[in-house]
């Protein structure tokens, strides 16, 4: 199933309260059937989840359009935005109203909210990613197996995931080493920078990777019980895969594909190594569920919680309808 979604030329005003998903092909997720069974399941009565989708790296003025659209539109509630995370928020800094700390500090916009006091920009994967982490990495992993991470793509999944491994109140649960390659050196340098401004003593590596083979490379270089991470969008948002069919997965390594849709060849990539190499696999489908709940409370002003009978409640019924 495709919903219809718009684009910044095609925005018109919402005729009951709405939230927005900003993405590059909104149309073919999941949320399309879960919101509405949500929705009547939190009580938030006649509500509506619209896509917008744009293009990867879209023009500045396209993410302008949208925001200030929303902005202005009386209906339109907030957004969660996948993908555009940095570029929307270069975009538009000078359009919201307040930033919050993660935001200003990562550089990023996944959540906007209206109140009356204007319009408020969150970056919401460091907790959503956290959530996500903790459901299949246990306490103390880290230190006890000396396991290193390997994020392909330097987009905001990736600082958020960077930023909570390094946190110093982890103390010596912290990979040894970070490394993270990208296609551009231009992203490389921002999640640079982000980095530089963490109070944090986790080893971090930035690898300008233009072809398959720098990522399979990267790879090989894990120790065993290393977290990998297919954090560039391929496999959903364009085909394909970041590494060659010649890549071997760390011995007892985590594998973990940020998306939950599409072609998914890296997933197939790993589940073909999964006996062998014994690796422990995921999806995105977790971080799915927990990203947006965290942004339709906050969009709704409501109390979702992270665990328990009303988290169970609300996965159950996005299976259903997955």
């Amino acid at each position: 199933m495709t919903v219809p979604t718009m684009t910044s030329q095609t925005l018109r005003p919402a005729d009951r309260p709405t939230l927005y998903f900003i993405g590059v092909t909104t149309g073919r997720s999941s949320i399309q059937r879960v919101f509405p069974r949500w929705a009547e399941h939190l009580g938030l009565g006649d509500v509506h989840l619209q896509g917008v989708d744009l293009p990867l790296h879209a023009d500045p003025d396209q993410y302008r359009r949208v925001v200030e659209f929303i902005a202005s539109d009386e209906l339109s509630r907030g957004a969660l935005i996948t993908t555009h995370k940095i570029d929307l928020y270069r975009a538009c800094a000078d359009l919201f109203d307040t930033v919050d700390a993660h935001a200003r500090m990562m550089g990023e916009a996944s959540c906007l909210t209206k109140t009356e006091s204007g319009l408020h920009v969150q970056a919401k994967d460091p907790v959503t990613c956290g959530l996500a982490l903790d459901a299949f990495i246990p306490p103390g992993y880290w230190k006890d197996t000396g396991a290193e991470v390997l994020s392909m793509g330097a987009g905001g999944s990736t600082t958020a995931i960077s930023w909570y491994l390094s946190q110093p109140e982890r103390g010596a649960d912290r990979p040894v080493r970070f490394t993270v390659t990208d296609t551009s050196a231009e992203r490389l340098h921002h999640l640079h920078a982000v980095h530089a401004r963490l109070p944090n003593h986790t080893p971090f590596d930035y690898v300008f990777a233009p072809t398959l083979e720098h990522n399979d490379r990267a790879l090989g270089r894990l120790p065993a019980g290393s977290l990998v991470v297919n954090a560039t969008g391929l496999g959903k948002d364009g085909p394909g895969s970041p590494i060659t069919a010649a890549a071997r997965f760390p011995e007892q390594g985590r594998v973990w594909e940020l998306n939950y849709r599409g072609d998914l060849v890296f997933l197939d990539q790993a589940r073909a190594q999964q006996e062998e190499r014994q690796l422990r696999i995921e999806d995105g489908w977790v971080y799915f569920l927990h990203g947006w709940m965290q942004h339709i409370a906050e969009v709704f002003d409501i109390a979702i919680p992270a665990f328990g009978e009303e988290f169970d409640a609300l996965s159950d019924l996005a299976r259903a309808a997955r």
